[in-house]
């Protein structure tokens, strides 16, 4: 077998954006390394519920809608 070819695997700190903090194992930075996130399951809308808008670039969406719009799938 090959030696050395792992990462170092250590503790380190994570602050999520809500200013919670709690320690993991990881192979980012050094031991006691500090990770602040950007984006948490907190935060997310993809989590959250939030709403999402869809970018029509280029029409293309405007042009699906016109197509395929009316189109009732078994609905009466």
């Amino acid at each position: 077998m090959k030696s050395d070819i792992h990462p170092d695997y250590h503790t380190i700190k994570v602050i999520m954006t809500n200013g919670t903090e709690f320690l993991t194992r990881s192979t980012y930075g050094k031991e006691g390394d500090t990770l602040n996130l950007d984006i948490d399951p907190s935060t997310h809308p993809a989590w959250t519920g939030g709403s999402q808008q869809l970018l029509d670039r280029g029409g293309r969406l405007s042009r699906f809608n016109s197509r395929f719009g009316g189109l009732s799938f078994g609905k009466k």
